[in-house]
């Protein structure tokens, strides 16, 4: 008998956060970010569970457009990598991909090659990652003039959105927007998951969700539930093993955590190797028995321990929330020193997804 340990993904609250997407984009259009397997979600659920509410996806790069097709879906598709080889171009022209080219070898490779899809350009506005600069973005336009039409959208991508006291967001907006006005009939896409909750935040004819859609929140100082998001995977596991430690001794390796008084202690089946942050330290809250509890030493790859002491009845076979409905996923990442994003990406394939509506 496996494990207990698993991933549920709650489908319909990844669709409520589309559909708030959709609301706080305005006259915008929300192409869905499923890159990452889904951040994490299982690419193929999650596009099948949007495929009637996206008009597009977004993903990094061609295998992951790929593994949409092989659900039978037949949506257009953002490449945000654009290609790494001239042959991609072909595949994307023939599957109705959507390359973000940023680079003059990409360039290169359209023009010299018959088979052209449909593109967009990206401008580097301050991210400083990818992109065409402001100084030679006219000369990437001209030099793709004779292609007429090949031009779908620009697009832009946002350092500081998250930061509300930054003023790094307008100004990149102001240069995308001086930059774009010269080519009204591209289409534009500057909006990342933070930008649809920027106050007067312009986000064109096209937006960008990602990890909103998976109720994490993609803003500073606010969670997702502040948000009116909802979590779309609870981690959870169970308890295999259950007993009080006397005053003075410790548990896990490094003996980093002691008792200072009696204290009763539960092991739960999961750790890194499963994906859950080896530096989420005692004090990381869980969930059990309806009571929210706290780990205490160190995280190891298939176990980590905590405290049943709120929890005196608890015992082996309960079931323990390690993120999800009443943990959020923002809260642990914090403990572990990271964000949300690292956390739902990097559950483990060992973790079986289970799905639901």
């Amino acid at each position: 008998m496996p494990r207990n340990t698993v991933a549920k993904i709650n489908l319909e609250a990844l669709r409520h956060n589309y559909r708030l997407a959709c609301e706080r984009a305005g006259g915008a259009q929300a192409m869905a970010v499923v890159k990452a397997d889904g951040y994490g979600h299982g690419i193929a659920a999650v596009t099948q569970a949007l495929a009637t509410e996206a008009g597009c996806f977004a993903v990094a790069c061609l295998e992951e457009a790929l593994a949409i097709r092989a659900q039978g879906l037949t949506h257009p598709v953002v490449l945000l990598q654009g290609v790494h080889a001239r042959k991609d171009l072909a595949v994307c022209l023939q599957e109705g991909f959507e390359p973000v080219l940023h680079s003059q070898s990409q360039i290169d490779w359209l023009m010299a090659d018959a088979v052209r899809p449909m593109i967009w350009l990206k401008v580097n506005t301050g991210m400083n990652r990818l992109g065409f600069s402001p100084g030679e973005f006219a000369a990437v336009m001209a030099s793709l003039r004779p292609m007429q039409g090949i031009v779908k959208g620009l697009m832009t991508h946002f350092a500081c959105a998250d930061d509300t006291a930054s003023d790094a967001t307008q100004l990149q907006t102001n240069v995308f927007r001086d930059i774009a006005g010269a080519y009204p009939d591209c289409v534009r896409s500057v909006g990342n998951s933070a930008a649809h909750f920027r106050d007067n935040q312009a986000l064109f004819e096209w937006s960008r969700p990602g990890i909103m859609l998976y109720g994490a929140s993609p803003m500073l100082g606010a969670s997702g539930s502040e948000l009116g998001l909802r979590p779309v995977m609870k981690l959870e596991s169970e308890l295999i093993a259950v007993r009080t430690l006397a005053a003075g001794e410790s548990v896990g390796y490094g003996e980093s955590w002691t008792a200072d008084k009696p204290t009763p202690m539960g092991i739960v089946a999961i750790g890194y190797g499963d994906g859950y942050p080896r530096h989420a330290g005692t004090g990381t809250p869980a969930w059990v028995g309806g009571r929210r509890i706290r780990l205490i030493g160190r995280v190891s790859m298939d176990m980590l321990a905590v405290d049943l002491s709120d929890v005196p009845t608890a015992q082996v076979g309960d079931r323990v929330e390690l993120w999800g409905d009443h943990v959020g996923v923002d809260e642990v990442a914090a403990c572990a020193g990271t964000i949300g994003y690292e956390l739902l990406t990097g559950v483990t394939a060992r973790v079986p997804r289970l799905y639901s509506e």
